[in-house]
């Protein structure tokens, strides 16, 4: 195979030759795109519709935050599993066995009538998306060329982005006009077609040699991971006893510090540690996941802002926020050329602190605030996180080689999902701090400047990783040019 070809130039698969993986190139990452459309409509539909079912359920619409981080919780726990799980049983059955996974997930969701049911239906949810996403991305790395890997990357997700496009704005005519129960079903004829063309057209591609999986690891990670993110989603809140609280946390820093042990000690750990000597994907991962933080915390504060702080309705407030991802689908085909002109560090530096600056600027909004004004910050915000999150994904994978790829997958998608539940949590610390100022449970609209500044704060320390970046870094994803 010649230099430059596809990432699959490794051990050879089963039950797919290579030969006909150029047929699958053109509608593989379409297919893909399906699943990313399904989870991201499911997520910005649910997020305008947060403070709706806050209403019906009876419930503090601070602690339906839960909804978001159960699903991210499950995400910390079953992710780390996609890689293997593709490697032994092939990158078809599992994608089609998670969207299955997910749609009925989202069926529980509709027929759920209090938070616990709730909670316990975006977890199965969540077991789908833990394999559904990783995997379909491992296909894309494995079969599209390394220098077309940036473009690959965009393009892949222009069909996804139209989930968060009429996201909002559905999630909110639904919300207002009918129920929000109903915005759950909306995944089950997409998922059923994702299905049917998921085992028509998708490569069932896996290892010869499959790396055993690493038990011990799955469980301490596990462990570690869901103990922390269940810490900091119900901190601060009534739901558990501070004593419980604080057991979570030391209880997943103690499983995670054992894992870090177990991990210097075998050969194929879960989540491979070693990964993080490349410099590329250590700045992409440690980086990328103080960014997300910020990043993460938007679906959560932005809709509750606009309905609990400004008191529009759900449809007003979605009919506002889809424009953040028409910015993010206008970036998509300008990612590369910006990217070969001005090289990774300097767009992840720059375009960090400017993603940060436009998250200052949400704390500046007020109930008087024109919309216009607002739909203009979110649409030019959405553009320059999205150049981010490319350069990011791409980055991610420069140095990482087909052996690895499963591995690797798995292990940044882990520190994505990870990354969202603090930013969701950060957030609602930083309403719980600012509601208790004035010693009541209202929300009100000077409630929310405190949290998005708070997350803006921890996305700029990302910075801190872009910088010791080589200039030359993820040079060859862009064919750019390299000076001197």
């Amino acid at each position: 195979m010649q230099a430059g070809g596809p990432l699959l130039s490794g051990r050879p698969r089963l039950n797919e030759s290579l030969a006909p993986l150029s047929s699958f190139s053109a509608v593989t990452p379409l297919i893909v795109a399906t699943a990313l459309f399904m989870e991201n409509l499911d997520g910005t539909v649910l997020s305008t519709a947060l403070p709706a079912m806050a209403l019906d359920l009876h419930e503090d619409p601070v602690a339906l935050k839960l909804a978001l981080t159960s699903y991210l919780l499950a995400l910390a726990l079953f992710i780390p599993l996609s890689g293997w799980a593709a490697d032994k049983f092939g990158a078809r059955t599992v994608f089609g066995a998670a969207i299955l996974v997910f749609t009925l997930g989202s069926i529980l969701c509709g027929l759920s009538t209090t938070l616990a049911a709730v909670v316990l239906s975006r977890i199965v949810q969540g077991v789908g998306g833990a394999m559904m996403v990783p995997v379909g991305r491992l296909v894309i790395l494995r079969t599209q060329p390394r220098a077309e890997l940036v473009r690959a990357l965009a393009y892949l997700t222009i069909p996804a982005l139209i989930g968060p496009l009429v996201g909002p704005p559905l999630g909110g005519f639904i919300a207002t006009f009918f129920h929000w129960r109903y915005i759950f079903w909306i995944n089950v004829p997409i998922g059923m077609l994702g299905i049917v063309l998921a085992w028509l057209f998708i490569p069932n591609l896996r290892e010869a040699e499959v790396w055993p999986l690493d038990v011990k690891g799955a469980l301490l990670s596990g462990v570690g991971l869901a103990a922390i993110v269940s810490g900091v989603s119900i901190v601060g809140r009534d739901v558990a006893p501070p004593m419980l609280v604080g057991i979570l946390l030391v209880l997943g820093v103690a499983a995670l510090a054992l894992y870090l042990r177990h991990a210097r000690r075998v050969a194929t750990p879960i989540l491979d540690l070693r990964l993080l000597a490349k410099p590329s994907f250590r700045a992409a991962l440690c980086g990328g996941f103080f960014f997300r933080v910020g990043i993460g915390a938007i679906p959560f504060l932005l809709p509750l802002m606009l309905q609990a702080g400004f008191a529009l309705t759900a449809f007003q407030s979605g009919s506002l926020t889809f424009v953040a991802a028409a910015g993010a689908m206008a970036m998509k085909t300008t990612a590369q050329p910006i990217l070969r002109a001005l090289s990774f560090r300097r767009v992840l530096i720059a375009n960090a602190l400017l993603c940060c600056g436009f998250l200052v600027v949400n704390a500046l909004f007020t109930p008087d605030t024109p919309h216009w004004a607002i739909m203009a910050i979110l649409l030019t915000g959405g553009f320059f996180r999205s150049l981010e999150f490319t350069a990011l994904n791409a980055l991610t994978f420069a140095e990482v080689e087909s052996p690895e790829m499963s591995r690797a997958t798995s292990f940044s998608a882990v520190v994505q999902q990870l990354s969202q539940s603090f930013g969701v949590a950060i957030g609602a610390a930083g309403l719980e701090f600012a509601r208790g100022l004035h010693g009541d449970t209202v929300l009100r609209a000077g409630d929310f400047a405190p949290a998005f500044l708070a997350v803006a704060a921890v996305s700029a320390v990302s910075v801190l990783f872009f910088l010791p970046l080589a200039a030359n870094a993820g040079d060859e994803l862009t064919g750019r040019v390299r000076e001197g």
